[in-house]
């Protein structure tokens, strides 16, 4: 395999996103559970409000009224301040068994219930959170979530990122997941090749969609050169979003770094946000590559070249994985004024993508 740049970036919440989807924090129970009684004698929740006139009532009527239904559960036992251990007790009484597993993977999105046994916890959820009959069930007879159905299918970072022992423990070190519940809609990548051949530095500009609650930041991947100093690059956070936490591994030549929102994202927002990467430190480049986790979305990549170090040749080429075979090649004629290549992709595929180039 031929020495060059390897980069892929992944959409990643972090502690903020499980933390959005965990356990409600609440005390327990007891003066929250009354016997049910139908509010306003209806089962319309869209009309529903709090009978106890808390402070979460207009997000409760509002979960109940729009979905999701992780979001409708989640709201309500929330309001309660009931305990998932209470909650689970309250079930076990009605002749439900439920763990706690199940009910946070529930009001997480993680899954939904489907089984008839479940449908039957749901039934009983409603009379134990005080809801309107019918009012989470309604839900789950809609179809799936539209954030879920809009989000692709996922490829595994094994078979991205050939560093994936290391990509794997950084992330685990700053507590995110692989699927940071993000997606990308749009990404224009420019790559910065030095008078050494070496990569200097790059820029994002990122639209990305959530697909889950509380999203708040994005972790990007970056792996350099052989000889790359990862604790010599410098991580800039440009337009919508700032700095966080940053972690490297010095022999595999790996950094990550938390680039945080100001806000936390729904399911389905949209965000827009630029960051780079300044490097310097490898050798000699042959090629920039990028990964995607998920299909769809358009990406542009244009690499630059120092007018007193230009490529011979440059093509672009594609790969389903890290280790498997390249196709798609088609040369590319560098710029007469500025010295660049690029390609453009409207709608990306999971796997690779990248440019290469020869200097002899």
């Amino acid at each position: 395999m031929r020495n060059g740049t390897r980069f892929a970036d992944g959409g990643s919440a972090g502690d903020a996103a499980r933390t959005a989807g965990g356990h409600p924090a609440g005390s327990p129970d007891t003066a929250a559970w009354t016997d049910r009684t139908d509010p306003a004698g209806s089962a319309d929740a869209a009309a529903w409000t709090d009978p106890a006139g808390s402070a979460d009532s207009a997000d409760l009527a509002a979960a109940l009224r729009t979905g999701p239904f992780h979001l409708a559960l989640r709201t309500a036992i929330a309001s309660r301040r009931l305990p998932l251990q209470r909650v689970r007790h309250h079930l076990a009484q009605y002749g439900v068994n439920v763990g706690v597993t199940s009910l946070s993977y529930w009001q997480q999105g993680a899954r939904r219930p489907r089984r008839a046994e479940s449908l039957r916890a749901v039934r009983a959820l409603e009379e134990i959170l005080q809801l309107p009959e019918e009012s989470l069930i309604r839900l789950l007879a809609q179809p799936a979530e539209r954030a879920e159905r809009e989000r692709p299918a996922a490829r595994s970072y094994r078979s991205l990122v050939e560093a994936s022992d290391v990509l794997r423990a950084l992330l685990t070190e700053l507590g995110s997941p692989v699927d940071g519940g993000l997606h990308t809609i749009g990404h224009h990548e420019r790559v910065r090749i030095g008078a050494r051949r070496e990569l200097v530095g790059r820029e994002s500009q990122h639209a990305v969609r959530a697909h889950r609650d509380g999203v708040d930041r994005y972790v990007a991947i970056y792996h350099g050169d052989p000889g790359c100093a990862p604790d010599q690059v410098r991580v800039r956070a440009l337009e919508n979003c700032r700095a966080g936490r940053v972690r490297w591994h010095e022999g595999a030549g790996v950094l990550v770094a938390e680039l945080l929102f100001d806000a936390r994202l729904r399911a389905g927002d949209t965000h827009l946000f630029a960051y780079g990467f300044e490097d310097g430190t490898a050798g000699t480049a042959t090629e920039y590559v990028r990964g995607f986790t998920y299909a769809g979305g358009q990406y542009a990549l244009q690499i630059r070249f120092d007018d007193r170090a230009l490529p011979v040749a440059c093509h672009r080429f594609a790969q389903q994985s890290a280790s498997g075979p390249r196709g798609g090649r088609q040369e590319l004629t560098l710029s007469g004024s500025h010295r660049s290549v690029h390609l453009v992709e409207p709608q990306v595929r999971a796997g690779l993508l990248g440019i290469a180039w020869d200097w002899e």
